[in-house]
């Protein structure tokens, strides 16, 4: 008995160390890759204050997500509080509206590089669906974002705990935005609004983030939830739905089967898109490649 003692208290000793030293490398990977800084260097956009651009602007906010998860007014919300894993917070943008150091090209290039004003990663900022997002469109964001009405909301920051820098140096955790994002200069425009394949494509940039890019689906976006649903036309994706199936539940939260969508899913977002945008989404995910998908099968 003693010497089992002796080897299980051993073996205790070596996991624990083992444990102990994988936090410590998660620790080092982070705070470096957290640290890195990014050049941005976009054309200068020509921000307009007319009624049409801060119309196009509040469209924009409130059918990308911005107010999902900045809140309707852009105070900002903890959106998750993970003991293990970490608490995000979108932060209050009508306080960083007020900081000199977010001009308006900084602010554009927080929203289409998830790179703050000195240049380091945002943390988890959904940067990868506005990367193509039109300068016009992008213009216009940032104008409706400087009308916002000011708010002295203090919703706290963010902060990785150890498993999710852990996850992180896994590669299990998209933390930093900036990693992956195409920080080229360059023009983006639009497709012209129309319900077509192209204006589906460029709307649907919104659907990556949780869906993959080649929306496959598969994703895990929060611990606990299911997994992302596959949006290709394969028979695990929506090869059996209709238009008016897709319709129904963009506008409804609801499968044709009746059924409700997690409430992860931001439908009820989305349903503030006009008709030409969803119709045309829908027009694009027909032409996407066919995948089996990662995971969860899309239901009918």
């Amino acid at each position: 008995m003693r010497r089992f003692m002796k080897w299980a208290g051993l073996g205790l000793a070596i996991l624990l160390l083992g444990v102990a030293g994988l936090f410590a490398v998660a620790w080092g990977v982070t705070g470096k890759a957290m640290s890195r800084k990014y050049a941005v260097n976009d054309p200068p956009l020509r921000i307009g204050t007319d009624v049409a651009a801060l119309q196009r602007g509040k469209h924009l906010f409130d059918t990308r997500g911005c107010g999902d998860c900045h809140g309707p007014q852009g105070a900002g919300r903890v959106l998750i509080d993970d003991p293990i894993l970490g608490r995000i917070v979108p932060p209050n943008l009508t306080r960083s509206l007020r900081n000199p150091a977010y001009t308006d090209d900084a602010l554009a290039a927080a929203i289409r590089h998830g790179v703050r004003p000195e240049g380091t990663s945002l943390l988890l900022m959904p940067s990868g669906e506005f990367a193509n997002l039109d300068d016009a469109d992008t213009a216009a964001l940032v104008a409706y974002m400087r009308s916002l009405p000011p708010s002295d909301n203090d919703p706290g920051t963010s902060t990785i705990r150890p498993m999710g820098r852990v996850l992180y140096t896994l590669g299990k955790l998209p933390l930093l935005p900036a990693e992956t994002i195409d920080h080229a200069p360059r023009p983006r425009q639009a497709p012209a609004a129309a319900v077509t394949p192209d204006y589906g494509r460029y709307v649907a940039q919104s659907c990556t983030g949780c869906h993959a890019p080649d929306l496959a689906g598969g994703i895990v976006v929060i611990p606990g939830k299911p997994m992302s649903a596959n949006l290709t036309p394969h028979p695990n994706g929506l090869a059996k739905w209709s238009e008016a199936d897709f319709l129904r539940l963009m506008h409804t939260g609801h499968r044709p089967d009746g059924t409700a969508v997690d409430p992860l899913m931001p439908w009820a977002v989305y349903n503030n898109m006009n008709e030409t945008e969803l119709r045309a989404v829908w027009a694009y995910l027909r032409t996407v490649e066919p995948s089996p998908g990662r995971g969860k099968v899309a239901q009918r």
